[in-house]
């Protein structure tokens, strides 16, 4: 059985990929070191989700937890010398836009400190895939869409979108260097039951709830590929065995076994069409504030994921509607 370890498992798409891969047999290993960038005790009920349904099924023997931070590189040395890791699966970073103009030092110590460490511990520990989050916001304010693997990816517009272009970067060296399989994922706007409450669509339908009113930036004249939790999670295990094999390209003659891939919806979706979606699923109305673009934003995010469809199948299916009222439904399950 191939033993798994998630970093960032008690984070929104960590927590839905660790019950995925447990239902699907394998053992798995989590860390995360339950920050308060928002709230911990969302993390503490992923975390208590997880630990029930293991109780349920009885995989006691298959999942365990532990509080770590991947900056802190002895305990995670430590953790590798304890267990044999077939894969590994980083998800652990300071995730945020917005944040990364307040706090730079969070996204140094855990988007590159942290990466350095959990990387190099991979590659010691000879792993058969090391995976990798990045995000949309490598692209910037790039003009040309959909965004493209292939597109130009040097210009960020925040910090939180510098730190992911330097794992891919990072990524790649180990992958040549080391002939060390690597696949980084580009993930746009993910959404879905248990999300991240700094999230527009969470914050958006708890202020609908309440009645109070929404900051629409950019007059709502903004798209986002809003990918469903479940659509990212399928496009992740359909790669767990499936290490890249060593190859160059067009650009240069470096040779690595190193994939990157877009996983998106490839339909982007209005502003103003994802707050009508909340609106119907709530019953209510939204009290709009409009407002302009904020710095660091960009105005459009849209994934190309042919690479990913033909080589592998990726093909999201859940409409934004469809997506939006799961989501409700498990949002009012806990007010």
């Amino acid at each position: 059985m191939k033993k798994i370890l998630i970093t960032g498992s008690a984070g929104f798409i960590g927590f839905h990929l660790t019950k995925s891969l447990l239902e699907r047999g394998f053992a798995v290993v989590g860390i995360d070191n339950l920050n308060d960038y928002y709230d911990p005790q969302l993390k503490l009920d992923r975390l208590n989700a997880l630990n029930e349904f293991v109780s349920a099924n009885s995989l006691h023997q298959y999942y365990d937890f532990l509080k770590l931070d991947i900056s802190d590189s002895d305990s995670l040395s430590d953790l590798f010398k304890k267990s044999e890791f077939s894969i590994v699966i980083n998800l652990a970073a300071q995730a945020g836009v917005r944040y990364s103009l307040e706090n730079p030092k969070a996204y140094v110590n855990s988007n590159l400190v942290g990466f350095s460490n959990i990387i190099e511990c991979a590659r010691h520990a000879n792993i058969e895939h090391f995976m990798f989050a990045s995000s949309s916001s490598v692209y910037g304010m790039n003009i040309k869409q959909p965004f493209s693997v292939s597109d130009n990816t040097d210009f960020p517009v925040s910090l939180y979108a510098a730190t992911k272009k330097s794992n891919e970067m990072i990524a790649h060296s180990y992958s040549h260097l080391f002939n060390m399989p690597c696949t980084g994922l580009r993930f746009f706007t993910v959404y879905g039951p248990f999300g991240r409450p700094d999230m527009a669509y969470y914050s958006f339908a708890k202020a609908i709830i309440n009645g109070s009113p929404i900051n629409v930036f950019n007059r709502g004249k903004m798209e986002r590929d809003f990918t469903y939790i479940d659509d990212i999670i399928t496009g992740i295990i359909s790669l767990l065995d499936k290490p890249p094999c060593p190859k160059s390209n067009e650009i240069t003659a470096a040779s690595a076994p190193f994939n990157l891939f877009n996983i998106g919806n490839n339909n982007p979706i209005s502003l103003t069409r994802f707050i009508e979606a909340l609106e119907s699923s709530l019953g209510k109305k939204a009290r709009k504030v409009m407002l302009p673009m904020q710095p660091g934003d960009v105005f459009s995010t849209y994934a190309d994921i042919s690479e990913i469809q033909e080589m592998f199948g990726f093909s999201p299916s859940t409409p934004i509607e469809e997506g939006i009222e799961k989501f409700i439904i498990w949002l009012k399950s806990t007010l």
